[in-house]
This record gives C-alpha cells, structure tokens and sequence, in this order.
C-alpha cells in the first residue's frame, strides 16, 4: 500500500497513540501526587469521566456522519489538545482542581469516540477495500507497540521531569497528529446532506445497524463481554500481584509489557491467516482462542514461576487478539454502508466502553467480598461462554443464481 493519503494517516495515528501511551494513566496520578485524591476519587475520575464522555458523543456521531471525516478528526485532536494542556496551565497557576481533571477526562473521552468513528470511516473511503485488512493490521501492531514501550517511558518521565510531563506530550502528540491529517491531499467528497438536519432517532440508528446485522449482532456481543472481563481483571491482578504476592512495581510492569511485543506477532499474520482460512473462520476460531487464556491468571504464585505465568497468558491473549481485531475491524467496515458508518462505529465505542466499566464495577465488588483471585477466576470462567455468541457469524449463503452456474459447471 504506497498511497500517501494513508501513509500519513498513518503516522498521525503512530503519533498520537506513542504519546496516549506515554501519557497512560497520567489523570489518576495527578489526582493522587498533587491533589491528594483518595481510592474513591481515583475511581471516580476513572468510571464517571468516560461515562459522561460517551453521553457526549451520542450526538457526535449524526454529527460527524453528515460532514467531511478528516476535517471532524483535526477538530477532535485539537480539542484534545486543549483540553489536556488546561492541566499543566492550571498546575503552574497553583489552580489544578479535581472537578478540572473530570471534565478533561470527559472531553477527551468524547473527542476519541468521535475521532476514532470518523477515522474508520475516512479509511473506508481512502484506501481500496482489498487494503482494508492490511491498514487495519498496521494499527493494530502501532497500538501494541505502543502500549509496550509508552508507560514504562511515562512513568520514568514523571519521575524525572515532574507529574505532569506526560500530559502535555500527550496534549502534543494529539497537534501533531492533526498537522499530519492536514498533510493529507487526498480529495473527500462531502457526504450527502440529510434532509430535515439531525433527528433523535439518528442517535441509536448504529445500535439498530448493529442489531439488524447477525453477523455485527454477534461480534458486537461478543466484543462486549469479552472486552469487559479482560479488562476487569487488570485492577484485580495488580492487587493480586503487588499485595498479596508481593511482586515489586517494576516485575508488575514488566509483566504487561512484555507480552505487548506480541501484538506485532498477531497484526502480521492477520492477511496470511484470512487469505488462507477466510474470514469467517478466523473470526470464530481465533475470537474462542482469545477466550480460553484468562482462567490461567487466576493460578498466579509468588515467584519466578508466577512472573512467567502472567507473560505466557497475557502473551497468548495479545497475540489472538492483535490477530483477531484488524480481521474483526474490516469485517465491520465491510459490512456497514458509508453513510452509517460513523454513527455504527460510535455506538461500538459506546457499548464497548459501557461494558467495560460495568464489569470492572461487578469485579471489583465481587473481589471485595471474596478475594481478588476468586474475582479473576470468575471472570475468567465467565469468559469461556463468550465463543456461543460467535456462532451468529457465518459466511454468507450462495445466491440462487450462484447455485444454477455451480449445477451448470458440474
């Protein structure tokens, strides 16, 4: 894929998603470093400030899906940088508030929603439909590798430079990003108007999208339930590891970021394996795949052995979502009319974010009650029912007309 379109559309996501990683975690630091935010605090800037973000972007999406995407994606990075550099402003100025950190946590959460569902939908129209997999697999492995090296760097940063360093290069990496969607020269033809402007019922036409599809149906559930017990389990892990096991901070972050390495393993064989298996076989072999590992977390011991343990699962976990997730990205887009696809793609973000807090909130309380291990073994048994909801896909029946060739031909 030589297109220069892409090429820096590409370089725009690389750089605001090395920086989102480097800035990872920066909000709930600065509630605890400089405003002396309790566990009630932290937890309330991490559910409610993506909470109010999503109610946000529920009209963002009609919004967005009636203009030109790319002009929409520069706006919300530059919303995104302001908002961010509100922080170090205030910080200077001795006038940082915890209520300041909500809100940026609630603009930026709004503005990634919106960015992300134009941006899925830009690439739709900027590359040829055989390259969808392929650009989608080169995000993937930037996210990945991203995620690897960003947060250690962040947390030396911060160490060394002072607690809000890693916002304001995040804040930075979201201007650049916007420079770089500038550079773009590709003409975008502007959308067909609707006529009678923005209705309510706009706002959930991506849900009904979503519903009306088997397919879509089944992968948004899946992606749903899958996503929020994975990430359930991260909380719980780190009290697992770092209380109870006695794992020092730097063994605990070693344990995440290096199995992150295998989001470049799983993006690069994403068009080989569906070349050679086809997409809805993928989808359903490789989205059970992903759900079969997490039990393991709940078997962790102090110890070397216990360190090897969480990299082998989280490396197998990574490694089948990097393959699953660029397969399971095109398959949407292909699969969704261009005129809907940025309010179908903003109702996933939604959904997905809903998902994931709600079953973080459950976790957490049932780990409260129980144990963190028990609250990591339900979920990881809970995981294992997800693969049912995979069956809804399914390759696309043959056309009558497709039948009388095939009986002709034999």
């Amino acid at each position: 894929m030589s297109d220069s379109g892409f090429r820096w559309l590409w370089a725009s996501y690389a750089v605001s998603a090395y920086g989102s990683a480097f800035g990872f975690g920066a909000l709930p630091l600065i509630a605890v470093l400089v405003l002396d935010a309790g566990p009630a605090q932290v937890s309330l800037l991490a559910a409610v400030g993506p909470a109010l973000g999503a109610l946000v972007a529920l009209p963002l999406g009609p919004w967005a899906e009636a203009r030109r995407k790319r002009p929409v994606m520069i706006a919300m990075d530059v919303v995104r940088f302001a908002a961010l550099m509100t922080i170090p402003v205030t910080y200077a100025l001795g006038r940082l508030t915890f209520v300041q950190l909500l809100f940026v946590a609630a603009v930026v959460a709004a503005a990634r929603i919106a960015f992300q569902s134009s941006a899925g939908a830009y690439l739709k129209k900027l590359v040829h439909p055989s390259d969808l997999l392929v650009a989608n697999a080169r995000f993937e492995s930037t996210n990945w590798s991203s995620i690897a090296v960003g947060p250690p760097l962040g947390g030396a940063a911060i160490g060394l430079l002072g607690p809000v360093t890693t916002v304001v290069a995040d804040a930075v990496s979201y201007l650049l990003s916007a420079l770089g969607l500038v550079a773009i020269r590709d003409r975008e033809e502007p959308p067909r108007a609707v006529q009678g402007g923005m209705r309510m019922g706009d706002v959930l036409d991506g849900w009904r999208h979503l519903f009306r599809h088997p397919g879509l149906r089944a992968l948004y559930l899946n992606q749903v339930l899958v996503a929020g017990l994975i990430m359930a389990t991260e909380p719980l892990l780190a009290v697992l590891m770092l209380g109870e096991l006695g794992f020092p901070p730097w063994q605990y972050g070693l344990a995440f970021a290096v199995p992150c390495l295998g989001g470049l393993i799983g993006s690069r064989l994403a068009r080989r394996v569906v070349a050679r298996h086809g997409t809805h076989r993928i989808l359903r072999v490789v989205g059970t795949l992903r759900a079969v590992w997490l039990i393991g977390l709940a078997f962790v011991q102090p110890g070397p052995a216990g360190l090897l343990t969480v990299i082998a699962v989280e490396l197998a976990i990574i490694i089948s979502m990097s393959l699953f997730n660029p397969v399971m990205a095109t398959y949407r887009l292909e699969n969704t009319p261009s005129g809907r696809a940025v309010r179908t793609l903003t109702a996933w973000s939604i959904g997905t974010g809903a998902g994931i807090a709600l079953l973080s909130g459950l976790g957490g309380l049932l780990a409260d009650v129980t144990s963190a291990r028990t609250g990591i073994a339900v979920a990881g048994l809970l995981i294992l029912l997800s693969p049912v909801l995979l069956t809804g896909i399914r390759p696309p029946a043959p056309s009558a007309a497709g039948d009388r060739e095939a009986g002709r031909a034999g």
